[in-house]
């Protein structure tokens, strides 16, 4: 048992600041309040301090893309084949990467992992704790949904090789979409009747879960038509969706918000490596989160070291985005986006207690890391 006294307690569910204390058993948040009785726990005193929900990536794919090396630790695209949804990202992490551990200590506890955007659809994404040596006791849900992607990645690593369009792209997920439309179809009219069951298709099964709906469509657009080529898919088969990067939300911020989607803005740091990232701005996350949408940021590591991404919010503060928007938008709102935040993202009595306590704030440079617990322990 843990007690956290006498801090300043951001909870990331209400712009109130709490003085007090938060009560830590059996890796759970316990109690919240002020004048706790800690009889017989670890004390940890928070006074002069800011406590914070642990931060949550929404997308990055750390652990599948080595930190410091070339192709022995690049597992995060598959490369001869444009299509592999039946891809794990839990086969390919390496949890004892160096980047994952400086994630930790930055008070990044929670993220999302998962295949890059060379394919058209990737692979199922997995949302872990960044502190362990085992992915399988890491996890806190897999999957969590299935990668796509569309503009110029797919069109870059296959243009040689079948795609050389952005509708060539489009066509190869419909019709993959379809083929598992039509498998899930045999399989449901088969019924108990073995005969009839039709031959195995991994691709077909790993996109059962996505056609129902327990896992949505993650997709990699940047393009204000690539966002909507991605809606208009999803529309098309009725599946979930989330979007990923959304680089040119800030010039289709009316569009978005009709839809109700959950964006993930970034990365956002650095120079536009490409064409799809001309318009590239700090204003998006800000914009589209005063608009009413659910926004998220990220680093898309290791394209921003994962460890930076407080920093993310505070240049997205810096450039007009208020201050506890941006801090939901790197706690509670990438929790939603990958579907736990009944586990984390915000300080809660029952949640996870991943919990970071800084002094000074985590949206500038001089803020400091002084504890980070996850799980209620301290690492």
């Amino acid at each position: 048992m843990i007690c956290i006294k006498n801090g300043r307690i951001h909870t990331a569910v209400s712009k109130d600041v709490v003085n007090g204390d938060i009560l830590i058993e059996d890796g759970k948040i316990k109690a919240i309040g002020t004048d706790l009785s800690c009889e017989g726990a670890e004390i940890i005193d928070a006074a002069g301090l800011d406590v914070y929900p642990g931060f949550v990536e929404a997308h990055c794919h750390i652990g599948l893309d080595g930190y410091g090396i070339g192709y022995e630790g690049h597992d995060y695209n598959e490369m001869n084949d444009p299509v592999t949804p039946h891809l794990h990202a839990v086969d390919g992490i390496n949890p004892m990467d160096p980047a994952v551990d400086m994630a930790a200590k930055a008070g990044v506890t929670c993220m999302a992992t998962g295949p890059g955007s060379s394919n058209a659809l990737g692979g199922t994404f997995a949302a872990v704790k960044t502190h362990g040596k085992r992915v399988d006791n890491m996890i806190v849900k897999f999957p969590v949904a299935m990668k796509c992607a569309f503009g110029e990645n797919p069109k870059r690593c296959y243009q040689k090789n079948g795609i050389t369009s952005r509708m060539t792209n489009a066509a190869l997920i419909r019709e993959a979409l379809k083929k598992a439309e039509l498998y899930k179809a045999k399989i449901e009219a088969a019924g108990d009747d073995v005969s009839k069951i039709p031959a195995y298709d991994q691709k077909s099964e790993a996109l059962i879960p996505v056609l129902n709906k327990e896992i949505p469509l993650k997709a990699h657009a940047h393009q204000a038509n690539d966002i909507f080529t991605a809606i208009r898919i999803a529309k098309e088969f009725g599946l979930g969706l989330t979007l990923e990067h959304v680089t040119e939300g800030h010039l289709i911020v009316d569009e978005l918000a009709k839809e109700n989607i959950p964006l993930a803005v970034g990365p956002t740091f650095g120079h536009a490596s490409k064409f799809e990232l001309q318009y590239k701005t700090w204003d998006t996350p800000g914009v589209l989160a005063k608009a009413g949408c659910q926004v998220s940021i990220i680093t898309d590591a290791p394209v921003t070291p994962l460890h930076y991404l407080p920093l993310c919010a505070g240049l997205a503060i810096k450039a007009g985005m208020d201050e506890y928007d941006a801090l939901r938008a790197i706690t509670i709102n990438p929790a939603k986006h990958i579907g736990i935040a009944d586990r984390v993202g915000s300080i809660e009595v029952g949640k996870d207690a991943d919990i970071v306590i800084m002094a000074g704030s985590p949206f500038t440079v001089e803020g400091t890391v002084k504890h980070v617990l996850i799980d209620g322990k301290e690492i």
